[in-house]
This record gives structure tokens, C-alpha cells and sequence, in this order.
């Protein structure tokens, strides 16, 4: 996610169905005899003294008289022993709190629950390439019209990016657990399916790759993170399920940042496929390389501040992060159960649209998804549409930019400017906007609470010091400093979210998208208020791929995956590919 409190803080939310009994299996059989095997002690009641509530109010921001500290001493003991109490009730990451985030729902009498599935061309738009690799980078629709048409298989297909995970997922450390025999099996039977005329859809036989952060069926499903390393599921996650049910064909589990944070992971840090000398960024990293260079048709990832964002534009290809409530989590490792979000990555928009719309919608098991209409036209053209874009961000770089971003600053300006006139020239009505005055990242810092309620057995038990990540900014450390927010900040922090998400409702009513370099603040912003964005390639600087991010109305997709493919067929960026052989 970003380099706020954790812009790479990304992760979907735990199934939707009780991990009580896999979580601790899976832990059991792979660390036999670690700290987890018990919790760790708590200090006895009577050892909080006045001179403990004095530090802690030092923690907390707030001091109190020697008379009333005395006072509050008997119930702040209290306390501890209902926490103790609460401690020692069973509960997995899937239990959401008794309260919950909602952005604005639609109208009641705007809902539907028709899922009206993407066409594919009735011919392909070209020959089928003979070189594999060549194949490989084509975007999924185009692949979708040979596999129709017969002049493709889904097991050729298949084999050749089983071909390419196996050539180049060592190198770019993309990938957790190669799933060829279930790939191929899936890969027959879809083309046996549509060989009988059963075809379903742009997806049957596309060979896809997931974030190692969704529950698969007798797959471990690792969470990034050595403590989870051997953790195995008895169902799959919804995106799973639907994947499944559109047909496709899962090649790969892929990497993600351990416990969905960064690029850093128990086997190594993910590459970048345009420098290998460099990460991928996280933590929907797996999928991004993946994508970028060629290793999957399509991918599923989650964010919560900008795990998919991040990854995305410092690869070169496509994320499209959906409204909060359009697609269900149940499956889906918890990290913020108020922020998570589940999208997809790919290297074109189009193909992004495919996925969004197989995914999308309530499945009974996640109930923060809204069954909300989606009318996607993507030939409608892009005259007298109101596009704003956050001046500030279009003028100079982030304050908290490195030196190096600093450097590079005036040639990424001179990619965004390029942007702003391709949009004046289809027409559309400019006007530059700011983003609400209120410290998104502050909130975004304490409701980093969820994080440590989401891990508080692990952290207790001590298995926090098995992760990969030990600098200051790393998970482990992370959640040790979750355990000092207060909860009475936490749910302040959450007030002042409301006022941001009624202020970016009222910034929205005056553009029907906005945009902003994907790096940007706009990113922690969008993520609290629950807005739709989608991030693209705009250009290369100094031979990396630098993003431009397109941000919509809630449950409004549709225009903002309109307005990016009138982009990518204006320019030719995407159509760029690493050169990695």
C-alpha cells in the first residue's frame, strides 16, 4: 500500500466461516513446540500500581491528578480481569467485530440481482501468435477468443504459463505453491466443456493466479508468514468459488507480503519483472509480478490502504481496487475488517472488467456486500464527463518522497500532464479539486487496532518473532504497537472517518471520477472512505513504470473502468511487456 502507516497494509478479511478449528490445526502441524503452542503469561492484577498508570498515561496522551489516579485504580484493575476474561473465549479471524464500516448504499430501488456476464469477440482481433511467450502476454479477452473459437485449448494455454511460472517464478520470487496437476485437470474439463458447447464465459480456461491470502481447498494457503506456513483450509474462499464457477484455471497460489504488508515474505522478497534488483511492492505482490511478466492470464488480490495500488503501478499493469462491500471476503485472511477489499490484477482494463464482474456480489456468507447494479459501456465516448484531478499531487511529489522520487519528479510530472491533455482532447471537462483537510493517515494509523485484534493470539503467544519482517516498519512490530491505542482514540479515529467519507460523498458530487498519480495521498483516503479506483500504467521513467490512478463514485465501477479503457486505447503503454529473457 503506500508508506502511510501502511500502505501496503493489504489484505482481505479472513473467511466469513469459522477458522476455530483449521487455524489451529495448520499451526500445530508445522510448529510443534513453538511459542504458539502457549500463551504467554500476563502480568498478576495487583502489579498495576499508580506509577503503572502513570506510564501508561504518558502512552495515551493523558494525565490525571494523584487523587483521581487512586480512584481510578480499583476499576482499572478491574478491567484487566475482564480483558483476561475475554481472552480466554475461543475466537478466529473470520468473527467480525459487532459493528461494522458501510459506505452509502444505494437506493433500494437501484438494486438488482442480475449478473449479466461479459461477452467475449465473436472472432479474435488477430492470428494466434506462434511463439508461447508471445501468447502469454496477450490480454485475457483476446485469449478468451481463440479458447471460443477452438483455435486455443485451455491445457495448451495452461502449459505454457505452468511453462513460464516454473521459468521465471524463482527469479521474480512471485510465487508460494504451483498448482499444475489441479491446473491441468481443470484445464481438460474446461475444454471438454466448451468443446460440448457449454461455454461459460470470458473466463472458461483462462489460467489465473491468486493471492496466497485465500482459503483453497486441500492447497496451503500461507498468509505470506512462517508461523502460517503449512496452514490448509477444508473449503475455498468465495473468489475461489466464483473464479471456479466462471471456469477458470488456477495455476498458482501467489506471494503476498507476510500477513498482507509490503513485498517481504517468509521465502524472500518479490521482484519487480522491470528490475530485478528491486521489489515488487505489496502486499498484493505475487500477483502483480505475476501479471507484469507474463505468468498468468489474470489475478485476484486484496487491499486495504494499497496493496493493490502499490503493486500495480511500480509493475506496469492494471488494479482495480472495487467499492468496499462489492465482493465478499469470506475465505480471505483478515487484516482490517472496516478497510478489506478483494480486486483484481491484470494487464489490461478490460480484462480487470472480466474479473470484477465474475467476483462481484453477495454470496450470504460476507454481509457487507451490498447486491448493487453494475452497467458497464465501454464504448460510451468521454465528452462533457466531469474528470477532476487533485492539483496539488499534479504539481509537486509527496512530501515523504524518497530522494530518488524527488529526482525523478519532473519527468513522471510530464507523464501526468501527458494524461490531463489526452483527456482534454476526448472532450471531457477538467477541473482541478483537493482532498478533504483531515489527517487520513492518523486514522489510518490507529485503525491499525484491528490489525492487533486480528493477530492478538499471535502476538501474545510470541509467534510475532517468527516473521520475516524486522525493521521498524515490518508487521511484527506493527502489531506490538497496536497493543497502545487506546480504544477510546480507535473509535474517535473511526468518528473522523465518518466526517471524511460525508466530505469525499460531497467532493464526489462535483466530478464523476478524479485523478491522482497512484502514489498519492488520494490512496489512504479512498481506502478509509470505501471509494472505487483503479490504477494503470501512464508511462515509463528511467525504465520503470510510473502509475496514474482513476477514482470513482461508490458502487460506480462502471465509469471508472470506462474512463481507464479510453485510456489504454489512446496509448500504447501496457502494451509494453519486460523484457525478461
Amino acid at each position: 500500500m503506500p508508506r502511510t502507516p501502511s500502505s501496503r497494509d493489504q489484505c482481505p478479511t479472513t473467511g466469513r466461516r469459522s477458522f476455530l478449528k483449521t487455524i489451529p490445526t495448520a499451526l500445530a502441524a508445522g510448529l510443534a513446540g513453538s511459542r504458539l503452542d502457549a500463551q504467554a503469561p500476563s502480568p498478576p492484577i495487583a502489579a498495576i500500581d499508580i506509577a503503572a498508570l502513570k506510564g501508561a498515561e504518558q502512552v495515551v496522551g493523558v494525565q490525571f491528578p494523584d487523587a483521581e489516579e487512586a480512584q481510578a485504580l480499583p476499576n482499572v484493575r478491574t478491567n484487566r480481569g475482564h480483558i483476561e476474561a475475554l481472552r480466554n473465549v475461543p475466537i478466529g479471524t473470520d468473527v467480525e467485530p459487532a459493528f461494522s464500516f458501510r459506505p452509502t448504499r444505494p437506493k433500494l430501488d437501484e438494486r438488482t440481482t442480475t449478473r449479466a456476464s461479459r461477452s467475449v469477440p465473436r472472432t479474435p482481433r488477430g492470428a494466434l501468435p506462434t511463439s508461447p511467450d508471445e501468447l502469454a502476454f496477450l490480454p485475457a479477452v483476446e485469449l478468451a477468443a481463440f479458447i471460443r473459437t477452438g483455435k486455443l485449448t485451455s491445457v495448451d494455454l495452461t502449459r505454457v504459463y505452468l511453462d513460464r511460472l516454473r521459468r521465471f517464478g524463482p527469479k521474480l520470487e512471485c510465487v508460494i505453491t504451483l498448482t499444475e496437476d489441479l491446473a491441468l485437470k481443470q484445464a481438460d474439463e474446461a475444454d471438454r466443456e466448451i468443446k460440448a458447447g457449454r461455454y461459460r464465459g470470458p473466463l472458461h480456461g483462462m489460467p489465473w493466479g491468486v493471492k496466497d491470502l485465500f482459503a483453497t481447498r486441500g492447497i496451503r494457503t500461507t498468509w505470506g508468514a512462517k508461523p502460517y506456513a503449512q496452514q490448509v483450509f477444508d473449503f475455498d474462499a468465495t473468489a475461489v468459488e466464483r473464479m471456479h464457477a466462471a471456469g477458470a484455471v488456477l495455476v498458482a497460489k501467489l506471494t503476498t507480503g507476510e500477513l498482507a504488508i509490503d513485498d517481504v515474505w517468509f521465502g524472500g522478497q518479490t521482484r519487480n519483472p522491470w528490475n530485478l534488483a528491486r521489489g515488487s511492492g505489496g502486499s498484493s505482490a505475487g500477483p502483480a509480478s505475476a501479471a507484469a511478466a507474463g505468468l498468468v492470464g489474470v489475478a485476484v488480490g486484496t487491499e486495504t490502504g494499497g496493496s493493490i495500488m502499490d503493486p500495480a503501478s511500480k509493475c506496469g499493469v492494471v488494479g482495480l481496487r472495487p467499492t468496499y462491500g462489492r465482493i465478499s471476503r469470506h475465505g480471505a485472511m483478515t487484516l482490517r475488517w472496516t478497510m478489506d477489499k478483494v480486486g483484481a490484477i491484470c494487464r489490461t482494463v478490460e480484462d480487470c472488467a472480466v474479473v470484477f464482474d465474475a467476483l462481484r456480489g453477495p454470496d450470504g456468507k460476507d454481509d457487507t456486500v451490498v447486491d448493487a447494479p453494475h452497467v458497464l459501456d465501454e464504448h460510451a465516448g468521454l465528452a462533457g464527463m466531469r474528470v477532476g484531478y487533485i492539483e496539488r499531487e499534479f504539481r509537486q511529489t509527496s512530501e515523504d518522497a524518497s530522494a530518488d522520487e524527488k529526482k525523478q519528479w519532473p519527468a513522471y510530472q510530464r507523464l501526468l500532464d501527458d494524461a490531463l491533455d489526452l483527456f482534454r482532447k476526448a472532450g471531457v471537462v477538467l477541473q482541478p479539486i483537493a482532498l478533504p483537510d483531515l489527517p487520513a493517515r492518523s486514522i489510518y494509523a490507529l485503525l491499525n487496532a484491528e490489525a492487533g485484534a486480528a493477530f492478538d493470539d499471535l502476538l501474545r503467544a510470541g509467534g510475532h518473532n517468527d516473521l520475516a519482517g524486522k525493521h521498524p516498519g515490518g508487521r511484527a512490530n506493527q502489531l506490538r504497537a497496536t497493543r497502545f491505542i487506546p480504544a477510546v482514540d480507535y473509535i474517535r479515529a473511526q468518528r473522523v472517518r465518518t466526517l471524511l467519507a460525508q466530505q469525499m460523498n460531497a467532493l464526489m458530487a462535483t466530478c464523476d471520477v478524479f485523478l491522482a498519480p497512484s502514489d498519492s495521498a488520494s490512496v489512504a483516503v479512498t481506502n478509509l472512505t470505501g471509494h472505487p479506483a483503479l490504477t494503470l500504467n501512464a508511462g515509463f521513467v528511467e525504465g520503470m513504470p510510473r502509475g496514474l490512478m482513476i477514482t470513482g463514485r461508490l458502487y460506480d465501477e462502471a465509469t471508472v473502468l470506462r474512463v481507464g479503457m479510453a485510456f489504454q486505447r489512446a496509448t500504447t503503454w501496457h502494451a509494453i511487456h519486460p523484457p525478461l529473457a
